[in-house]
């Protein structure tokens, strides 16, 4: 019995002594402050994808943000707006696919990253608290890596979170047709 409780002494003494080295070194908790002010990086990036399903075929819209400045716009009905590995070129939007490529101030990007994380990119506990709506005629999907923070999830902010659903859609429509 006295060697039973010696071990299990000490398992809590190694397991102790490892959450203690944990914590010295460095080793944070799983989870992320989601509010963080954006910093100025090349490595910062987020991609948005918006379909409208009122119409058929179905129009795809793809704006890539680059922390550099650099802005790429996909249009068109065909599958490779959103999918750079689509394989379907048999179907008949395969050829409906324009590209617009803009490089703009890389503060302007950093301010529309700050809104997004602002408006709460980044907060994965409000996910699931959507809309009510049963249906919805459009989609939308965001990929992001801010200041070392990720997020990619392919599921419709207009049903998770709909007032993000509209920043996101004012970002598409920012780049979707500028004046120069």
């Amino acid at each position: 019995m006295c060697e039973r409780l010696n071990r299990i002494f000490r398992v809590f003494f190694i397991a102790a002594l490892f959450i203690t080295f944990s914590g010295i070194t460095g080793c944070g908790p799983f989870w992320v402050n989601p509010w963080i002010t954006v910093k100025e990086s090349a490595l910062n990036w987020a991609e948005i994808h918006y379909y409208n399903t009122n119409k058929e075929p179905i129009h795809r819209t793809s704006v890539y943000l680059s922390g550099t400045g650099h802005v790429e716009l996909k249009k068109g009905t065909s599958s490779r707006v959103s999918n750079d590995f689509a394989k379907k070129f048999e179907e008949d939007t395969w050829s409906d696919y324009r590209t617009m490529r803009i490089n703009v101030d890389p503060k302007h990007i950093q301010d529309i990253f700050q809104n997004l994380v602002n408006h709460g990119v980044l907060d994965r506990e409000k996910w699931g608290k959507g809309s009510k709506k049963e249906e919805f005629k459009r989609f939308i999907a965001v990929k992001c890596n801010i200041s070392n923070n990720t997020y990619s999830e392919n599921v419709n902010i207009f049903e998770a979170d709909p007032d993000l659903a509209e920043i996101l859609l004012d970002v598409v429509r920012q780049f979707d047709n500028p004046t120069l």
